[in-house]
């Protein structure tokens, strides 16, 4: 916090995780700190993602840093009465330790944060947003000072090669060799981009960033063009994050105002700007051809690569184009120094990386960890394992054009080259854990039938391959497959794989290649057997009820939207084979395990 603030306050309220949420939360607590004359002595903020989002809305109140988990408006008098004027912790709403159950009340003892390292999320969750003040207070733009006044654009661009600083945005390609191709490339205008065009399901990484701290982006943005020679930049952010594109804005106009952009910058005489750009949800706007062409108002679709982007980009001026969360990461390695960065991680992928642990999992939320740490760490050590004990199957990384890896690779590190060899890939940081209940077969079929909606259609083979791969999956779930199909899907992946026109094209097969790679038999079950292993596909499944666990409380009757089930009160009930349309309520419901599925 900054310094008048804290002069001013004995406490600060910082609110997080409100998404679709309680919108009632702040307000409540800001009107009871008025009724108990706490106003001018503690501070109700908004602030950034802190990574638990299963859990929220949560407050952590500053300086003593405890931690509240769940509340609800409900909870604000008692919460107020107990913590902000009595002093004493609400045991009640603690986390709890999801093994023993005991209350964990201070934030910086909670396991989910053990095993994670939050560089670039630091300040997420721990600074008013809207504040450049605060900003500042924590460091902010002291690495833009240092850059501009006694760093030559050369240097800086050594110091970020140095650090091995990757993409974060999925290829992983050398930040600094990107920026010094930029810089290379002619004597023209050039232009630096930020992309923030999040499309994978399940992934929030960017967004938690753009919302949490603004202002890293941008001055990580200003380094970057001050290396390049740009004077213009853009952000490039997806329509469906109104809170991004209101507290980047807001953190432009405060950078203004400072003398942080605009001209003559902190007295240096170089001139930036930028700008922020909507995007239109197109998935494939995500690739940076595809970006490129919507931020210059064109359809978003992919253009051939006869050129890199560092050499004729944006409008066919070299262009330097970022994932958000790279750019965030370039203030650190100025500040702090390239070998400080690259301590992290490993040899060839350095740093931190953001993630989003969805599906599956206790703990489902954003985390940021060290490059290289485990499989079996994230899911176990800091995701907490799968719920009601059953059996890691699966996990998926890189979004819906990633790959599926195995429980037998739980200890393969997490980094840009053992996810490539293990066929999936980094991503910008989507990771969806699946348990045993979960089918192999339909996984496939169903990031499939999202890449074909989201395929822009401009080449044939991800348009035409992505749908006939769609088709032998669909037909292979619905126990109408044969054995021939899975030649034709690997011939089909491999075609797209290397002749598709822009990367999301190439990478679509994966989700398709890893699981014949890793799952075969439960294709070869779906085909020769006509079943289907985990109990998912509808076609190759029936739910019974067993007649010695159900005790007739006539639960599963009331739910099914078929009224396929029948039964007297406290008398064995059962399920009309004709009627039945498969849909599992019945055994999501039943509280005595007397729905089964064969």
């Amino acid at each position: 916090m900054s310094t008048s603030k804290a002069e001013r306050h004995r406490a600060d309220v910082l609110v997080s995780c409100l998404h679709g949420r309680c919108a009632e939360l702040i307000p409540a607590l800001e009107e009871e700190i008025e009724r108990r004359g706490l106003a001018g002595e503690v501070e109700v903020v908004e602030a950034g993602c802190r990574g638990l989002c299963s859990m929220g809305p949560v407050l952590l109140i500053q300086p003593e840093g405890l931690f509240y988990t769940n509340v609800q408006p409900t909870d604000v008098p008692e919460l107020v009465e107990e913590t902000l004027v009595k002093g004493r912790f609400v045991e009640r709403l603690a986390y709890k330790e999801p093994v023993t159950h005991e209350a964990v009340c201070h934030y910086e003892d909670i396991p989910f944060y053990s095993k994670q390292v939050r560089h670039v999320m630091h300040d997420c969750g721990m600074i008013n947003p809207e504040s450049i003040d605060e900003y500042i207070a924590v460091g902010g733009y002291q690495a833009l000072g240092k850059a501009l006044t006694s760093m030559t654009p050369g240097e800086i661009i050594d110091e970020v090669k140095k650090s091995g600083l990757r993409g974060r945005g999925g290829a992983g390609f050398s930040t600094g060799r990107k920026w010094e191709s930029t810089r290379r490339a002619g004597d023209g205008i050039r232009y630096v981009v930020a992309n923030g065009d999040e499309g994978d399901p399940g992934a929030f990484m960017n967004r938690s960033l753009m919302e949490g701290d603004p202002h890293a982006i941008l001055e990580g943005m200003v380094i970057g063009a001050y290396a390049i020679g740009a004077h213009q930049g853009y952000i490039y952010v997806r329509d469906e994050y109104p809170l991004a594109v209101k507290n980047l804005g807001i953190a432009i106009e405060q950078a203004r105002e400072y003398g942080l952009l605009g001209e003559d910058i902190l007295g240096s005489e170089f001139d930036f700007d930028v700008k922020i750009v909507r995007g239109a949800g197109a998935f494939v706007c995500g690739e940076s051809s595809a970006l490129m062409q919507s931020v210059e108002g064109k359809v978003g679709e992919p253009r051939p690569k006869h050129f890199h982007a560092t050499e004729r980009g944006l409008w066919d001026q070299p262009t330097a184009l970022n994932n958000v969360e790279t750019w965030a990461n370039v203030p650190l390695i100025i500040n702090n120094g390239a070998d400080w960065f690259a301590s992290t991680g490993t040899e060839g992928s350095t740093g931190t990386k953001t993630f989003c642990l969805v599906g599956q999992i206790e703990n489902t939320g954003l985390i940021e960890v060290p490059m290289g740490i485990t499989l079996h760490e994230i899911v176990y050590d800091i995701g907490g394992g799968i719920p009601g004990d059953r059996e890691f199957k699966a996990v998926q990384t890189g979004g819906p054009s990633g790959g599926c890896i195995p429980a037998s690779l739980l200890d393969l590190p997490v980094d840009y080259d053992s996810l490539t060899e293990a066929g999936s890939m980094m991503g910008s940081g989507g990771m969806i854990v699946m348990d045993d209940h979960t089918c192999m077969v339909d996984i496939a079929r169903y990031f499939l039938d999202f890449l074909k909606e989201e395929s822009c259609g401009k080449c044939t083979p991800c348009r035409e391959g992505i749908r006939r791969m769609l088709e032998i999956l669909t037909r292979i779930t619905e126990g109408q497959g044969e054995m021939a199909d899975l030649d034709r899907l690997e011939a089909l992946a491999q075609t797209v794989k290397s002749a598709s026109l822009c990367g999301l094209g190439k990478s679509a097969p994966n989700p398709v290649l890893s699981t014949l790679r890793y799952f075969r038999d439960e294709y070869v079950a779906h085909i020769e057997d006509h079943k289907c292993p985990a109990g998912v596909c509808k076609a190759l499944i029936e739910y019974y009820i067993d007649e010695e666990k159900c005790i007739g409380c006539g639960l599963c009757r009331r739910k099914c939207p078929q009224e396929a089930i029948s039964g007297e009160k406290k008398e064995p009930h059962t399920i009309d084979r004709e009627l039945c349309i498969r849909c599992g309520i019945c055994h999501d419901v039943c509280k005595f395990d007397a729905v089964g599925v064969k």
